[in-house]
């Protein structure tokens, strides 16, 4: 599998998106964030990541969806 860098990425497990509605989606296993600035953050389990585009936690979810009426 290759990212938009072109660099090859390994899968070594399943991993599932899911969208929840009206809020977050949903990333369950373990993945690897890089932001916008190159930092790289390891998750594990489920990630929570902004679809309401107010988190002030970016790209994480922070809840804001149910504060401001996300609907999506």
């Amino acid at each position: 599998m290759n990212n938009e860098a072109g660099a090859n990425v390994k899968v070594d497990a399943e991993t599932i998106v899911e969208t929840m509605p009206n809020g977050p989606l949903l990333v369950y296993g373990n993945v690897t964030v890089k932001d916008a600035s190159g930092n790289l953050s390891k998750k594990n389990n489920v990630t929570a990541f902004c679809r309401c585009g107010g988190s002030a936690n970016k790209p994480f979810c922070d809840g804001t969806h149910k504060k401001i009426g996300f609907e999506g």
